[in-house]
């Protein structure tokens, strides 16, 4: 039985930039339209505030990723001036750049292309500096306009298009392929590699090398019995201890997946798009190397946790756990000189995806990494 309580808590960095931050408007008191153009505002202009920090150090290349409905999906490629590009008479002789396909957070309903803009170029740059890599930033569709399963069907596709052109006209190694996510990006992640694992993508592609799941979301939350469970009580259970955590409590999880308009049918613990994290070990061997970066302070850790455990103990996944001490979901946009675990977050994924690359071995021994001060 489990019990990751001693993982909750605010800290005292924590506490002290929430008081320094400005109070947000009350959830609910602008309309969805006006919350989403408030917030990937928001989000595009923080990133823009920050791309002249890398200009000369990565290209930024627009392309377009046809989805299987004939939609054509915004993507954008960077491109780190220290890694060469590969002619395709070259690549087909010479492995060219890994690539880590990147999935937003937000809800299922915010974000956009630009929103990301600096997170990728960033991680471009830095995980070239420790092999060769480049980004693919997929900006997939969100609801209320676009229900569930579309996200799930625009990641596979983004998934295909790698293959089908990035390999062949920008010498990407097919065999080095990591996707990665934050939040509802995770889920969709986590989502896409199992399901190729499975067999179960449109068409059989190479097998993903590994998957970066940050602050993520992997069972739906009407479908937590089998999570519950393993508890040793459901008061210790982080959706009943967060309940009302700063950032993202859970009335506005609630709000989110609603939004996604799931079918009651499809609203089923062993529906993997929605539920991975409730895959069986014997499914689940075989998985690829797989990151995890969680908060203590967050409705959603202990069902990161416990399909970091099912992965390490039962199914013999290679892991890389890291939790998140004294801070709430989404932490990552305050400044890490104010907010040293951001600084941390930003380490788990540079390392984490090169990490995967590495083709690690599985230890078998759940392990995690705690970092942060101590929680009041």
């Amino acid at each position: 039985m489990c019990d990751f309580s001693r993982y909750g808590g605010a800290s005292r960095e924590w506490t002290a930039v929430e008081a320094a931050s400005p109070t947000p408007p009350p959830f609910g008191s602008m309309s969805l339209d006006q919350m989403r153009e408030a917030v990937n505002a928001d989000r595009e202009a923080a990133a823009a505030s920050l791309l002249p920090t890398f200009a000369g150090k990565v290209e930024l290349i627009d392309v377009t990723i046809p989805a299987r409905d004939g939609s054509a999906l915004q993507g954008r490629l960077y491109w780190p001036s220290s890694v060469a590009k590969l002619s395709p008479a070259l690549s087909a002789a010479t492995a060219g750049p890994a690539i880590y396909m990147h999935l937003h957070g937000g809800g299922y309903c915010f974000g956009s292309l630009a929103s990301e803009d600096a997170i990728c170029a960033s991680l471009a740059i830095e995980t070239a500096a420790k092999t060769p890599m480049v980004v693919l930033n997929l900006n997939y569709r969100h609801t209320p306009d676009y229900a569930y399963p579309i996200a799930w069907h625009d990641a596979q596709d983004a998934l295909a298009w790698i293959h089908a052109v990035a390999v062949p006209e920008y010498g990407i190694d097919p065999a080095s392929v990591v996707v990665g996510g934050i939040s509802a990006g995770a889920h969709l992640t986590a989502s896409l590699v199992l399901e190729q694992h499975l067999g179960r993508l449109p068409q059989p592609l190479p097998a993903i090398a590994g998957q970066v799941l940050m602050i993520p979301t992997v069972v739906h939350n009407r479908c937590y019995e089998g999570q519950v469970a393993q508890m040793t009580s459901p008061k210790v259970f982080s959706y009943v201890e967060n309940e009302f955590a700063p950032l993202l409590p859970v009335s506005m999880i609630t709000f989110f997946t609603d939004l996604l308009n799931i079918k009651p049918e499809d609203v089923r613990a062993d529906n993997a798009l929605l539920c991975p994290g409730n895959v069986t070990p014997e499914k689940a061997r075989g998985l690829p190397p797989s990151v995890f970066g969680i908060c203590g302070l967050d409705p959603l850790r202990d069902e990161g946790l416990l399909y970091a455990k099912l992965l390490t103990e039962k199914a013999g996944v290679p892991t890389d756990v890291h939790l998140f001490r004294g801070a709430p979901h989404g932490f990552r946009e305050f400044d890490p000189n104010k907010l040293s675990v951001s600084r941390d977050w930003d380490a788990t994924m540079v390392n984490g995806i090169v990490w995967a690359l590495s083709k690690p071995a599985a230890s078998n021994k759940f392990d995690i990494q705690v970092h942060g001060e101590e929680t009041m």
